[in-house]
């Protein structure tokens, strides 16, 4: 699904859903304790920043978060779960703005064109720019650049 879409379609999950809410795990978090575990800490902080406290939780993953309901996780959930497909959306277009919004204090990275990814140019970038604040010095490129 191409970026339009995806904007799209975030505006119609946000006004229907009867509720929604975002969670991230900061640069720090990540670098502390990996990954994955920042990844659960987010979907974490995401239900309970919930306006309506769910009784289940669906989560697209092998693992759930600490959750204070019940929860399932779905391999793929994305792909055939309806509902985890609506916060895959919201989470996306979130991270797709914060990557635009870091490539006008960040510039010469192009986090506005790869939205964080380690594609070539982002490589390139961190090995002729150096290493900002906002990269995680746990990630593979930016530890040995360190």
């Amino acid at each position: 699904m191409n970026e339009k879409k995806h904007e799209k379609l975030e505006k119609i999950i946000k006004e229907k859903a009867l509720a929604w809410a975002l969670g991230r795990a900061e640069v720090e978090e990540i670098d502390a304790i990996k990954i994955l575990q920042a990844s659960l800490l987010a979907m974490q902080r995401a239900v309970e920043a919930l306006a309506i406290k769910p009784e289940h939780v669906l989560v697209d993953g092998n693992r759930l978060p600490v959750l204070t309901c019940s929860g399932e996780a779905i391999i793929n959930g994305d792909l055939s779960v309806p509902a985890i497909s609506a916060a895959s959306i919201i989470a996306k277009v979130a991270r797709d703005d914060e990557m635009r919004r870091m490539y006008e204090v960040f510039p010469g990275y192009g986090l506005a064109k790869h939205k964080g990814y380690p594609t070539k140019a982002h490589i390139n970038a961190l090995a002729e720019l150096g290493v900002t604040t906002q990269h995680r010095r746990s990630f593979g490129p930016v530890k040995k650049l360190i």
